[in-house]
Formats: C-alpha cells, structure tokens, sequence
C-alpha cells in the first residue's frame, strides 16, 4: 500500500507537469474497457464510471516494465523521488528511465512537498557506478547537477513505447491528456 501511495504521488507530479500546471489536465488510473482509432473508453480504479475520450492525433503509447540498476545507462533521461540519507546525499526512494519521447519533462530538482521531505529530480544521467551494491549515478539537469544513491531494493522501473495491438480491453492503464471546454482529449497512455 505504502508503495502504491509513493508511486501515486511520483505519477501525480510527473502528470502534472507534463501537462501543465492549470486544471485543464486529465489523469485517470483504471482498466480499459474498449480502445480503437477515435476513442478510448476506461472504468477509473476509485469506482467511478466508464469514461469515453477522444484520442490527440499524436497519441504516446507506453508500458512501464521491471528494470534493474544495472538498466541505467549513461544519456537516459531519468526521474527519481529521493529522501535525504544520513550521509547527506540523496538516496532514491524509485526511479524511473524515460523514453526518448519524454525526454526533458519535468526537467529540474525540486522539493515534492510529502510526509517524507522527498526531492523529485527529472534529470539525465552523466555517469554510473556500482558502489558497494549500490548504483551511485550522476545527472544533469537545466541549472545544476545532481548525484542520486540508489541502493539495493530501490524500485527501477523502465517506461517503453508499445505498439498499438499491446493496448487491449481489460488492462491496467493510465491515461493522460487535456480539457478544453466540453472536449476532453487523451494524448498518454501508459500500460500499467
């Protein structure tokens, strides 16, 4: 649960600055219920009913799957919610590797504003070492630089783009997109 909670609040930033600060923004968890050229349809996880949006002509098709320390790669465009550790450097609490479609979203290092004091940091990766078992990366990001500790454990997830047949009825999804008036239009989705 606890898990479930941080990965919400790390999709919840991420959403939200993808898509822009105003509350035009659109971001339902849920299953799919039909999915064709036009239109997808999703039943939202809070119990909510079967929505139906339209799809942005450039629709971003992703899945997010298991990676390991060893996946990140110097260039990678990373995100990573970080706690502060008793050394004073910043330990990864789950990291993301972005594909390149994404590449500079959120870009920066900034405070989350959580129970945990968490920094968010958007970044790409300069250099990686394993250091006893834990995978010390540096990152660049517009205005400064960063190191991130990620430690045996940390939760690494790698977010690919997928064709449009792995988009099927009854899987998990996240879909994201804008409002506008009466017309709500779905541009992300991203299989869970």
């Amino acid at each position: 649960m606890r898990k479930a909670l941080i990965l919400g609040s790390f999709l919840t930033l991420l959403a939200g600055q993808a898509l822009a600060q105003a509350n035009n923004a659109i971001a339902i968890n849920g299953v799919l219920e039909s999915f064709d050229a036009a239109s997808i349809s999703v039943k939202a996880d809070d119990g909510g009913a079967v929505q139906t949006f339209k799809l942005a002509p450039k629709l971003l098709l992703l899945q997010n799957k298991a990676a390991t320390l060893a996946d990140i790669k110097s260039n990678d465009f990373v995100a990573s919610a970080a706690v502060r550790g008793p050394d004073g450097k910043l330990h990864s609490t789950e990291l993301r590797i972005f594909p390149d479609a994404l590449r500079g979203i959120g870009e920066g290092q900034r405070p989350m504003n959580d129970a945990r004091n968490q920094t968010m940091t958007n970044a790409t990766v300069t250099g990686a070492a394993i250091i006893n078992g834990s995978n010390n990366i540096k990152v660049k990001f517009d205005g400064g630089e960063s190191e991130l500790i990620l430690d045996p454990g940390v939760p690494v997830t790698a977010i690919v783009p997928v064709e449009r047949e792995m988009v099927k009825p009854g899987a998990k999804v996240r879909v994201q997109g804008t409002k506008t008036g009466d017309e709500a239009v779905i541009n992300r989705i991203t299989l869970q």
